[in-house]
């Protein structure tokens, strides 16, 4: 036995109350803070990112987890086995993870980890060539943060590492948000390779770790969609949609934002690809700036709406549905008359068929037929978790938009 499955011997352990082990043993990986018996395990025993020994009310071990007493999920499994999460295990896991990876992707531009559907829950790697960023979103992965840039450094040999630590997760697992070079040297701009176009996007201060690598195969299937097209790129950030159209033959590109900064690297994108002539930008609000073109009367062959999540939590479930009913019934008053429309959502609290209920009821509301032609969803370095539904939460419609 390894000198770090003997160490698992002496953890402590973390009891559940009667029949709360039905969904561990279904593959879920998560305890919520009213399935411990806390009578036999106080969670005031623990502290945020502690490992322990998941066990269930008849005594059996169940597995490891960390835990963090402070969460509404206290806990999160990283194995089923006797070893405890330390770098060993994280270069394990970070070789099966790339093993991946690199069968599917001819270049190395991808999402790296995704936390627990790769085994590393709390933590996101991308990949930008030599240079990686990451996210450590939970105590119990801050607590091995070093071990996690150590297990990277061996099993890729990066450039740089940088933590971008500056999600709300981390405000709820009490840690301290930032942005941190851990590793070697980040610079502002790196490139990203996608569907054959170049993209260049800046790691230390664009949203989340500076590209949204799921949607690349959705943005791929925008081909078929988009020859000598008049395009709408709604929320476009730095203009994957819109760069990607244009490349496949649109007229026109107009990209919506309300970030000055991502749309100022969307015509540095489109120059870089070679159509910065049909490339257009707007700055603003992006409900407000679909009323101006209403009012103008423009109209678009096809729109893309790309939106943030606007169901974060559960509490935002309503407010949410209106928005993207809204979002979507505004996009059909600029759509031609056989117009494209593709709808996105990545809210893992909106439900897969309930995308298409909202447009189908912002269609009639608008006087407008729908025909759906095709679904998409997030790339293979997205992986879906069978057990855990919130990692199966890139949603994509493609629609036809017609006279009712």
């Amino acid at each position: 036995m390894s000198r770090s499955n003997a160490d698992a011997s002496t953890l402590a352990p973390l009891r559940l109350k009667k029949n709360e082990e039905h969904r561990l043993k279904a593959g879920h990986p998560w305890i919520y803070s009213n399935e411990v018996d806390t009578q036999a395990t106080p969670l005031t025993d623990f502290a945020p990112g502690q490992q322990v020994v998941v066990v269930a009310n008849n005594g059996k071990a169940m597995g490891l987890a960390y835990v963090n007493p402070h969460s509404l999920i206290v806990a999160r499994m990283f194995g089923r086995g006797a070893h405890r999460l330390d770098r060993s295990l994280i270069v394990h896991r970070l070789k099966i993870a790339l093993s991946l990876r690199e069968r599917l992707f001819p270049t190395p531009h991808y999402r790296l980890v995704h936390g627990e559907a790769d085994g590393l829950p709390g933590l996101v790697v991308d990949r930008y060539g030599d240079v990686l960023v990451a996210q450590v979103t939970t105590a119990g992965m801050e607590a091995v943060r070093e071990a996690i840039i150590e297990a990277l450094v061996k099993v890729l040999r990066p450039a740089g590492i940088l933590l971008r630590n500056d999600t709300l997760s981390r405000e709820l697992e009490g840690l301290e948000k930032g942005i941190e070079l851990a590793y070697g040297e980040v610079p502002e701009e790196v490139d990203v390779l996608e569907n054959g176009a170049t993209f260049r996007v800046r790691p230390w201060d664009g949203q989340k770790t500076g590209w949204f690598f799921d949607q690349a195969d959705n943005r791929m299937r925008l081909a078929r969609y988009v020859k000598g097209a008049r395009v709408l790129d709604l929320f476009s950030y730095m203009g994957g949609w819109g760069v990607q159209a244009l490349r496949h033959g649109a007229s026109e590109a107009v990209c919506v934002d309300a970030s000055a900064l991502a749309l100022t690297q969307a015509r540095v994108n489109a120059e870089l690809n070679g159509v910065d002539e049909g490339l257009r930008t707007l700055e603003g609000d992006v409900f407000e700036v679909l009323r101006g073109l209403r009012e103008e009367r423009e109209r678009f062959d096809v729109v893309v709406c790309d939106p943030p999540a606007f169901i974060k939590r559960r509490k935002d479930v309503e407010a949410g549905l209106a928005a993207y009913r809204r979002v979507n019934q505004m996009a059909m008053q600029v759509l031609s008359r056989d117009g494209i429309l593709i709808s996105c959502s990545c809210s893992h609290h909106l439900q897969r068929d309930k995308l298409p209920e909202l447009m189908w009821a912002a269609a009639r509301h608008v006087d407008r037929s729908m025909q759906i032609l095709e679904f998409g969803r997030q790339g293979a370095d997205h992986p879906v978790h069978p057990a855990i539904p919130e990692t199966d939460y890139l949603k994509a419609v493609y629609t036809r938009i017609l006279p009712a």
